[in-house]
């Protein structure tokens, strides 16, 4: 599986993002997706992750409520849709597939996923 990572840019506090994460492929082979982050100076944190055989979502504390991860099947394509972003929000965003049909505990590690994009840089100014 090969991903491609897209959508970041500069927006102001308070703005929206929405990134695109298009695959390639062995798609059918993508039954956990996440999208992680890493901020200059700190390490990856997870962001969110959302499972196809029931389509539960996951999401870090600090991004509830104001980003949503989707999928399109049909296209390969996973998204995350960012809104009121916040300067913190700020950091290169990485999209993640595994064959794996994880629980919410291993979808959050990182290391459980065996494709990853290439990353995307999202600056939120203040």
């Amino acid at each position: 599986v090969q991903l491609q990572a897209s959508g970041g840019g500069l927006v102001q506090a308070g703005g929206s993002l929405r990134l695109a994460c298009a695959a390639s492929g062995r798609t059918f082979s993508m039954n956990s997706v996440g999208w992680f982050r890493q901020a200059p100076g700190k390490e990856r944190e997870f962001v969110a992750a959302s499972r196809r055989s029931n389509g539960n979502s996951f999401y870090t504390g600090s991004v509830k409520g104001r980003f949503t991860i989707s999928r399109d099947n049909t296209k390969n394509t996973v998204f995350l849709q960012m809104n009121s972003l916040k300067p913190e929000d700020t950091a290169i965003y990485y999209c993640a597939a595994s064959a794996g049909n994880f629980i919410m505990s291993t979808m959050m590690i990182g290391d459980n996923y065996e494709y990853w994009g290439q990353g995307t840089q999202v600056t939120v100014s203040s």
